[in-house]
């Protein structure tokens, strides 16, 4: 019978491995953010709405998309709301 064979990395990578932060380490609200931030900016208000959603979900690995796709709409109604105010 045949060995299984592993997938094989190259031996010089320079990717990163990214990381979710510790419940604690984050600032899941931030209120001295301006209403017109950066595209960055908003990147990681939607993503730490996310993490807050999962959290508040338990932890709870398979729904990054919703979770993704529903602070995406929180985050830009706020953004939206806010400019008009």
């Amino acid at each position: 019978m045949a060995k299984a064979r592993t997938p094989r990395t190259p031996k010089a990578t320079n990717s990163q491995v990214i990381t979710m932060p510790d419940a604690g380490s984050v600032s899941l609200v931030r209120k001295t953010s301006p209403a017109n931030g950066s595209p960055a900016d908003l990147e990681a208000k939607i993503r730490e709405r996310a993490y807050q959603l999962y959290l508040e979900r338990g932890s709870i690995p398979g729904f990054e998309n919703e979770d993704w796709l529903r602070a995406e709409r929180e985050v830009l109604a706020r953004q939206n709301h806010q400019q008009t105010a």
